[in-house]
């Protein structure tokens, strides 16, 4: 007999997620380099006026009189900004024309409550964070205080964010670190970090995580604990920070744990990402089920469920695949309005971006095929404005 080690299942794991681990890293250093951090683009002083609203020549302007902070001028003359810069042009029009204040600066006012938007699926593979790091980028982009916070053990936002959680994070550098049942729990403020993203702030997530799912049951198992239950920890986390914030987005994980209850608790509205294949579908249907019956328990023992919108979002959509056409006219059939009238697209121009770790709001547009590039941003920004009317619907504003 070969005297040949063999290793056990655990050990063969480890050593493929080490070697895995580093090779990320190599990666990420390769793409970001020197220190290994993102940075975003700056936008053509004509992008910047349209995101404001205004004219590109009251922009120009504005430059000329030595108003606002100053672009970067190329030797050809052209004119560009960072988004921190856009963002305090924004603050100097709401200053300069107080009656249309809120054009320009669209923070929410004095009663008007903070809105966290859950966005979750019992299945992996729905698009949910996508659907999350498109949402957050189109509201921060859009001029609003966003707070992304990644629940998924796996932590897809958190490196689609410039985060790597194996090596950027330390003990309670997630949002287990608020709400923990122990002496270790922190205030969310000490957690929370800034992105390359000027106005879009997250919380990290890495397996760490999974120690709420752990640490739950033997809470309410012992009656000498002391503090919120479960269902309320996550909203008691964020009512931390709430001031500073407009929108917070929530990436659930893809299982309906003790994280995902908590965040459906704390949000005041859930979309529900939806791919259009039959098993796809079908699951979703475990999973309303089973939502339903843990919230009517999460009720009874005191939880929030009042929710401003639920909405069904279609993601990764062929239009012109048959079956999912008729897939996604059942929804609309079943559900009415409570399905998003955008889809958002299934695109190479997405998955292209995201190989860089980045959207297309991130990408220059001439770094794809344009047709295949608009016709996505497209799908998105459509799928984004409804739930950004349903926000200022919730908020009372027209």
């Amino acid at each position: 007999m070969d005297n040949i080690s063999v290793s056990t299942t655990d050990v063969r794991i480890e050593r493929h997620a080490s070697q895995l681990s580093r090779q990320l890293k190599l990666l990420r250093e390769k793409l970001f380099p020197p220190l290994s951090q993102k940075t975003l683009r700056t936008f053509t002083s004509g992008e910047a006026a349209q995101m404001i609203g205004v004219s590109d020549g009251y922009l120009r302007q504005l430059s000329l009189d030595g108003k606002g902070p100053q672009p970067d001028v190329a030797i050809n003359g052209r004119r560009s900004y960072t988004l921190g810069q856009i963002n305090e042009l924004r603050q100097h029009m709401a200053r300069v024309k107080p009656k249309d204040a809120l054009s320009y600066l669209p923070w929410r006012r004095s009663g008007e409550k903070l809105q966290t938007v859950a966005v979750t699926n019992f299945k992996g593979g729905s698009a949910k964070t996508t659907t999350s790091l498109y949402l957050a980028q189109y509201l921060a982009l859009n001029g609003y205080r966003v707070l992304a916070i990644d629940l998924d053990p796996q932590a897809s936002l958190s490196s689609m964010l410039g985060v790597q959680p194996e090596f950027d994070l330390g003990d309670g550098d997630t949002l287990y670190g608020a709400i923990r049942y122990d002496e270790g729990r922190r205030s969310l403020k000490d957690v929370v970090r800034k992105t390359y993203f000027d106005g879009l702030d997250l919380v990290p997530g890495n397996l760490e995580l999974m120690e709420f799912e752990h640490e739950t049951p033997r809470a309410l198992n012992d009656r000498q604990r002391t503090g919120e239950v479960f269902f309320r920890r996550v909203g008691v986390a964020i009512s931390e920070v709430e001031a500073n914030y407009d929108i917070v987005v929530i990436d659930c994980p893809p299982q309906l744990g003790y994280l995902t209850l908590g965040a459906v608790c704390a949000a005041t509205s859930l979309l529900i990402t939806v791919h259009p294949q039959m098993v796809d579908v079908a699951s979703m249907s475990q999973f309303l089920l089973m939502t339903s019956d843990l919230l009517s328990v999460v009720r009874k023992a005191g939880g929030d469920l009042k929710h401003d919108f639920i909405k069904y979002v279609v993601t990764r959509h062929e239009p012109f695949d048959a079956p999912q056409s008729q897939i996604v006219a059942l929804l609309r059939n079943l559900f009415s309005d409570d399905v998003l009238t955008a889809t958002i697209l299934k695109s190479t121009a997405i998955a292209d971006a995201g190989l860089t770790k980045q959207s297309l709001y991130e990408i220059e547009r001439g770094q794809v095929r344009r047709s295949t590039y608009d016709r996505a941003l497209e799908s998105v920004n459509a799928a984004n404005g409804e739930v950004l009317a349903g926000i200022h619907k919730a908020w009372g504003r027209k």
